[in-house]
């Protein structure tokens, strides 16, 4: 990976736009601010990119996979279907833990936006798909009979586990894993 300092103009505006928008939030991070954290001209921001909005689902799209690999077990690993699902909570524990955690940045920029259409909430929607999907294919794979339901409660937990962990300020104590194997005890997953 490139320094900041050698990194091209439209790198640094998308990783600018990835860690203010992450911590401060879309509508209160302004171009200025967003500019002079990149080391660009606001010139240059809109060469590269038509609008902030272009930016907001640009960044996503771009620091999103990263944010997934971030508590997907590698498939390739020795776990059980049932243990892969766990770690994506123990994961979620792990980070809620860090002073610096800010929730879910896919839930975050829809709430935050309140538009399912715009362009950064299309984004946010797919990769949170993506973890839903995991979670899919874990329980088929552990052989829950329903695996599309059991995927969907799972991503309910995370969702309400992160934001839980952001509205208290404090870590989850175990609570989104203790609720992950309520739902798969009760989906009677193998292993």
């Amino acid at each position: 990976m490139t320094s900041t300092a050698k990194a091209l103009p439209r790198e640094r505006l998308l990783r600018a736009a990835a860690e203010l928008f992450g911590r401060e939030g879309i509508a209160t991070t302004g171009v200025e601010k967003l500019c002079q954290t990149a080391g660009v001209s606001k010139r240059t921001m809109y060469q590269l990119f038509e609008t902030k909005d272009a930016l907001v689902a640009e960044s996503l799209a771009e620091y999103g996979p990263a944010t997934i690999a971030t508590h997907i077990p590698d498939d390739t690993s020795e776990m059980a279907p049932r243990e892969r699902i766990l770690r994506v909570f123990e994961r979620l524990e792990e980070l809620a833990d860090e002073p610096e955690f800010h929730g879910c940045p896919f839930v975050n920029t829809a709430t935050e936006l309140r538009d399912p259409s715009h362009p950064a909430s299309v984004v946010a929607r797919h990769h949170k798909q993506l973890l839903t999907d995991y979670f899919a294919r874990q329980a088929t794979l552990a052989g829950v009979d329903d695996p599309e339901t059991l995927a969907k409660q799972l991503t309910v937990v995370f969702d309400g586990s992160a934001a839980r962990s952001v509205m208290h300020g404090t870590g989850l104590d175990g609570l989104s894993l203790l609720t992950a194997t309520a739902l798969l005890d009760a989906h009677h997953a193998a292993g």
